[in-house]
């Protein structure tokens, strides 16, 4: 495990928050790959700040394996970290430091796989696709996706390496972020009546959405194979109000949805404007401006791979386990499964319960599972 631990120390220590650019891990991967006798190529976002990394080692006239994992990571601030968290701590058989699980651990395994395959003769390629601002609404991938549509052979199978505990994944829900703006009327809080809340209304909002998660939980689809079986409607930042004495004129909530494969967003999507209008409709007589505009900020499709499959099949030989499972996270998959026809399934080092928190960390053994699996992948490719 020497060269995986070497390349996640590096790793590490850049600091891809998403809000920053990752233009020097991509750059140093690059050069590390292409001495190992990798072809690369850049996919740079509109701006010029970021970029995606695709990778192959071997015949570039086959399929291939396709090995994905975003660089980017959420922040630290306000966390309560007992070591750097941008240095890799080895600790009690735990590699501690952001993005350790969360999933730069792969993305060295990744790495290290394709340095040893250097120099082999492969009947089939070893592909990498390394992104940006997954952590964001997986933005950055989409640019890579564009780019290999246009590929002469897509890859066969992809394996997103996102942290399962190294159990092969077949499924995750899918998930859409809207921003709401309530606008509404201000005035002196003396007179409230003659004011029009913008809380008050996105407040109203919320508890059409509430009512919205309560008929999807007890109508909706259902599956037991997630930790929530069923889709989720959920609230997760509310921004309104100046001063206690104004009656507010703005407010601001963001919102999710995440929803099963069998549940369709659409619909649900169709449900919130429609409360929506149903409040500009009931407010309008009194106050003509009032306003409730929706903006939708990310999406990406679910993941739902058939456990029938050949990739289930040929990743579970890899890993040597015989069970498979469901994840209420998303990740880039449905979108090379979705856009590109890519079979995929997601299988990784680690655990989603340690990522995004204080002292994140990747067990040595799960890492050690992670280069076997790889191993395995070079062995059957070489």
């Amino acid at each position: 495990m020497g060269a995986t631990l070497d390349i996640l120390e590096r790793l590490v220590a850049f600091p891809t928050v998403s809000r920053d650019s990752n233009l020097d891990l991509i750059l140093w991967a690059k050069e590390r790959l292409e001495a190992a006798g990798a072809a690369t190529r850049l996919v740079p976002s509109e701006d010029g700040r970021k970029a995606n990394l695709f990778a192959s080692v071997g015949p570039a006239d086959r399929p291939g394996i396709l090995l994905s994992g975003h660089t980017d990571v959420v922040p630290v601030d306000g966390q309560a970290w007992t070591c750097d968290p941008f240095r890799l701590t080895r600790r009690a058989g735990n590699l501690y430091g952001r993005g350790t699980a969360d999933m730069k651990g792969f993305i060295a395994a990744a790495m290290a796989l394709a340095e040893r395959a250097s120099g082999r003769t492969l009947s089939q390629p070893i592909h990498l696709a390394l992104s940006y601002d997954e952590e964001v609404g997986c933005l950055g991938v989409r640019r890579l996706i564009d780019m290999m549509a246009a590929l002469p052979v897509r890859p066969r199978f992809c394996i997103v390496g996102e942290p399962t505990l190294m159990q092969v994944v077949t499924a995750h829900k899918g998930k859409t972020a809207l921003r709401i703006d309530c606008r509404g009327a201000e005035c002196h809080s003396s007179l409230a009546p003659q004011g029009l809340n913008a809380i008050h209304m996105a407040c109203d909002m919320l508890t059409g959405l509430r009512r919205l998660q309560e008929r999807v939980q007890t109508e909706g689809a259902r599956d037991a194979g997630y930790d929530v079986p069923w889709t989720t409607i959920h609230a997760g930042v509310i921004q309104g109000g100046t001063a206690l004495n104004i009656v507010p004129n703005q407010c601001r909530l963001d919102m999710e949805i995440r929803h099963l494969p069998q549940d369709p967003v659409d619909p649900l999507l169709d449900a919130v404007r429609a409360e929506a209008e149903a409040m500009e409709k009931r407010l309008r007589t009194a106050f003509p401006a009032a306003a409730v505009d929706i903006t939708e900020l990310s999406s990406y499709p679910a993941l739902d791979t058939d456990e029938d499959a050949e990739v289930v099949s040929f990743v579970k030989a890899l890993t040597g386990g015989n069970s498979l499972g469901k994840i209420s996270f998303g990740t880039e998959g449905g979108l090379f499964q979705r856009r590109l026809s890519i079979p995929t399934v997601v299988c990784g080092p680690g655990s989603i319960g340690e990522a995004h928190k204080p002292d994140e960390f990747v067990a040595e053994d799960q890492l050690t599972a992670c280069d076997r699996m790889l191993d395995a992948l070079l062995a059957r490719l070489a």
